[in-house]
């Protein structure tokens, strides 16, 4: 393998000064003398087709994306790519008909935890929260990994220096103006990276041998023959299956997505989704297929670190021009997903921390600004502190997404089911969690009647999977036939199989408990709860420039979380 072409210290310093400055001058064009709490957390519920469809393809291409994708594919081979990509695309698309549900009964709300606050009361606001705030301080930190990774690689710059260079760019201009700043840049963002991988992909490709590289490495015996098949049940198993349950978490539990969910112009969501939905699987399947050229190519990662393959591919057989080029879109990349991380931070932090916890009414919107900028500098140092150690990018993607698969059930089943009560979802959660763990870590050996249990519960999960994504395209009763037939469908091979697939086992799990307890506590209660209530506990803070929604008879504002009692609650 040759030698790495780096930028050098000046080259890098001017791309980055180029690209932090243009973001930064775009952000300092939009802002305001007097800042409005609500637009620097949702920009007005009111952004437009170009920039939401935009902003949301660059906020799921992220940088671990990118090195997860090329990770996948050296892994795997050329079907790690496609499990990866496909399944995240998709989970774009599932994410729409839930959106409209969400948006139809809490259209001027910030957060998803905002809507819990409203639906059940506090301590389920706060499960979905804290489980957000750990879940963008992870990708924060990812994304820092994947900076520090590139800069190291492409220019005599230290790791280090390079994870402190790309904080400090994305949090100068994402402080400016909050999420207002990150998707006008978004919009910017995705334009550069994609044109970027439309050049960098082929060049990679010509370069490194073309289509006799494939033939060339199988002779030199550097794939295995599940590596060289599209259909490698190795893959799916244990990448494409658990992808499937943990992107579909990220879907519905992620901050980052909802924010900009309650952000687009709410007749705008559909085309959005679907818009973001090829734009991602196109990058991101294009992408990773540079990590299956090293695997065909035989290169060992630099350092042993998977992280490096992807700078290194670059930097070795592109000249200095496209070396520059993917910079840039890798740059890009992360930073869109990160200034979308402290968006949501601040919004959690601004809305169900201390927004909830006053009262509507009662919010100081200046007050209210100036904690949103402090969470963002705070969740930088934390993410600067966790990137040192640098973790493998896909294992912190994976377990993230299965930890908000405790949630999925219970937060789908609140939008749509009356009898849900606080205590159901709560218990549901923790349980799940409870029995997550010890499967995903194997904490308990899988043997026994233990891995029996398990096995049940995670063929359990393949149905309540499936059942969810169909709900929200074809309803209830679709839902129930697909759930059902795919269960019985993994029957016969599951027992004494999922067993040796830890994490997809353990993403199963955390689905089907959090199912079981939240439908079982739920069923006989009395609840019949009033979906209106959202929609008069949720609205704008900054009464100024956007007047809230009427007060009702029923409360506006709950005392300290007290959500007020709808008939039959």
């Amino acid at each position: 393998m040759g030698e790495i072409h780096q930028l050098g210290i000046i080259g890098v310093i001017l791309l980055l000064l180029l690209f932090y400055g243009g973001t930064m001058w775009m952000s300092v064009v939009i802002s305001r003398k007097k800042e409005n709490a609500d637009d620097y957390m949702t920009a007005g519920n009111r952004i437009g087709f170009g920039v939401s469809a935009a902003s949301m393809t660059a906020t799921w291409i992220w940088a671990s994306s990118m090195y997860a994708s090329v990770t996948a594919g050296y892994t795997y081979g050329v079907s790690g790519p496609i499990h990866y990509g496909l399944w995240g695309a998709l989970m774009i698309l599932f994410i729409y008909p839930f959106g409209k549900r969400i948006r139809k009964v809490a259209p001027k709300a910030h957060t998803l935890a905002e809507v819990m606050y409203a639906r059940h009361g506090r301590s389920s606001q706060l499960m979905l929260a804290g489980s957000n705030v750990l879940g963008s301080v992870i990708s924060l930190t990812s994304n820092f990994i994947a900076g520090g990774a590139i800069i190291a690689m492409l220019s005599p710059l230290s790791f280090g220096s390079g994870i402190v260079i790309i904080a400090g760019g994305v949090l100068l201009y994402t402080l400016w103006s909050g999420f207002r700043a990150s998707v006008l840049t978004d919009f910017a963002q995705v334009i550069a990276m994609l044109g970027a991988a439309v050049v960098i992909i082929p060049a990679v490709f010509f370069v490194v041998g073309g289509p006799q590289m494939f033939a060339d490495g199988v002779a030199a015996g550097h794939v295995t023959p599940q590596q060289e098949s599209f259909f490698s049940s190795e893959a799916f198993m244990n990448q494409g299956a658990p992808y499937i349950a943990a992107v579909l978490a990220y879907a519905i539990g992620n901050q980052t997505i909802a924010q900009r969910l309650f952000a687009v112009r709410e007749d705008l969501i559909k085309p959005t989704f679907i818009t973001a939905t090829v734009g991602y699987g196109a990058t991101v399947i294009g992408i990773g297929m540079i990590g299956v050229m090293a695997l065909y190519l035989g290169i060992e990662p630099a350092g042993g670190d998977v992280n490096n393959l992807l700078p290194q591919m670059v930097g070795t057989y592109l000249p200095v021009a496209l070396v520059a080029l993917a910079f840039i879109m890798i740059i890009g990349s992360l930073s869109s997903t990160a200034d979308s991380d402290l968006s949501a931070l601040s919004s959690i932090v601004m809305t169900d921390i201390y927004g909830q916890s006053v009262g509507r009414k009662n919010v100081n919107p200046k007050f209210m600004l100036l904690i949103g900028r402090i969470t963002m500098i705070v969740a930088t140092a934390a993410a600067l502190f966790f990137a040192t150690a640098r973790f493998n990018i896909l294992d912190l993607l994976v377990f993230v997404g299965a930890l908000w698969g405790c949630l999925v059930f219970p937060v789908i089943a609140s939008f749509y089911w009356k009898k849900v009560t606080n205590k159901a979802f709560t218990v549901s959660v923790i349980v799940a969690l409870a029995v997550f763990l010890p499967v995903r870590f194997t904490l308990i050996p899988l043997t026994g009647a233990w891995a029996f249990f398990v096995e049940a519960l995670a063929i359990l999960g393949v149905g309540v999977v499936l059942g969810i994504m169909a709900f929200g395209f074809f309803g209830l009763r679709p839902a129930l036939i697909i759930g059902a037939v795919a269960t019985i469908a993994v029957l016969p091979f599951g027992f004494g199989y999922l067993r040796d697939y830890e994490t997809l086992t353990g993403s199963l799990v955390a689905y089907s408990v959090s199912f079981l307890v939240c439908y079982l506590m739920s069923v006989k209660s009395s609840q019949n709860f009033d979906f209106s209530v959202i929609k008069r506990i949720t609205g704008d803070f900054d009464e100024e420039d956007a007047p809230a929604v009427e007060d009702t008879a029923a409360g506006e504002n709950p005392p300290r979380g007290d959500v007020p009692a709808a008939p039959g609650h």
